[in-house]
């Protein structure tokens, strides 16, 4: 089986951006906007033909299985409105994913954003991810370490703030993806600076806590292959031994994972050569922040299957980051398939 746990639905009928811009205009007039949550009419049909010619139509083609889902990334915007805003938001884009593993449980898997605005505590992220988890079968969350939207002011990974969604989190035995969203900070392109700088920064906040030696069992998956540190593991490995931690295999390895949303086969075999086989799971962020052809090699750039089959790899290496890491990471969705919620076999 080939699972992607790192897809976003990018492809979403226009009323959800309708109630978005509807939103922001509200907040334009008022920035202390409350609102009601309303309604978003959305047919099971809009749905269908938002993604049968588009993440359907990919996995098809490129040989995925089974995606774990989750609300676009860029759109969680946390940095925009209120508590309100953000919750209302959250609520609709999570339900929309409900909806889609509803109509294709078969492709898809729910893994929800979380509505945290800047400056309030975590309570109604917390609320949030048991509600997806309980009632809807998500099987993990996106965690964003700056909902700021580019200011970085929030407290660091390993500060206390953050317990509470560790705590439910290990609750619930779900992972979460470490991911930002929108930037509001022009000396950040969102996608090419950002997001990577993002990752990176995860990665040291987490090396530098007691996150793991508090909560031994809690999962994170760092996304866009690391960001900055494989290539710099030899950096975070001296940076380790200079603040006399721990070897990062003991520190951090056995709860931190790298997804393979690398975009070229080079810095796809540096990831498969640096970081251990048992923290790399499968995933392309398809349909999301690369699209095209590269004419280097007429593929898609975020066709990563395609790397990891012309990798050095032996057959159960591949294997190992297609799906048993993966069911590993997430022990809900582990369970989900072996109650005989996956796929259908692959016809010959």
């Amino acid at each position: 089986m080939i699972i992607d746990c790192h897809g976003h639905y990018t492809t979403t009928p226009e009323p959800l951006g309708v109630y978005r811009e509807a939103q922001k205009a509200a907040l334009k007039q008022d920035p202390l906007h409350l609102g009601e949550k309303g309604v978003i009419s959305i047919s099971d049909d809009q749905i269908r033909e938002s993604l049968e010619k588009n993440q359907l139509k990919l996995q098809r083609e490129r040989g995925t299985d089974l995606t774990l889902f989750s609300p676009r990334a860029s759109w969680m915007e946390h940095h925009v409105g209120n508590a309100h805003t953000s919750r209302f938001w959250t609520e609709h884009t999570n339900e929309l994913i409900h909806r889609v593993a509803r109509l294709y449980p078969g492709s898809f898997v729910g893994v929800c954003a979380l509505p945290q605005s800047p400056g309030t505590d975590l309570a109604a992220s917390v609320r949030e991810l048991e509600r997806c988890v309980t009632q809807f079968g998500f099987v993990g969350c996106n965690l964003n370490l700056d909902p700021s939207g580019g200011h970085f002011n929030s407290p660091p990974l390993g500060d206390r703030y953050w317990y509470p969604i560790y705590e439910k989190m290990v609750e619930l035995d779900v992972p979460a993806m470490i991911h930002v969203s929108g930037c509001c900070n022009c000396a950040f392109h969102a996608t090419g600076s950002y997001y990577l700088a993002a990752d990176t920064v995860a990665f040291m906040q987490l090396m530098q806590s007691q996150v793991t030696r508090d909560f031994p069992t809690i999962k994170f998956i760092i996304p866009h292959g690391g960001g900055a540190v494989p290539y710099h593991w030899g950096r975070f490995r001296g940076l380790a031994d200079m603040l006399k931690l721990p070897r990062l295999d003991e520190l951090v390895m056995n709860n931190v994972f790298f997804d393979t949303c690398v975009y070229h086969q080079p810095g796809v075999d540096l990831l498969l050569k640096v970081i251990p086989n048992k923290n790399i799971l499968f995933a392309s962020e398809m349909i999301g922040a690369v699209r095209g052809i590269d004419p280097e090699t007429g593929h898609a750039f975020d066709d990563t299957k395609r790397y990891i089959d012309g990798s050095a790899l032996s057959s159960a290496e591949k294997s190992a980051i297609f799906e048993h890491n993966i069911r590993r990471v997430f022990p809900r969705l582990d369970r989900h398939l072996r109650e005989g919620n996956g796929p259908a076999p692959r016809s010959s």
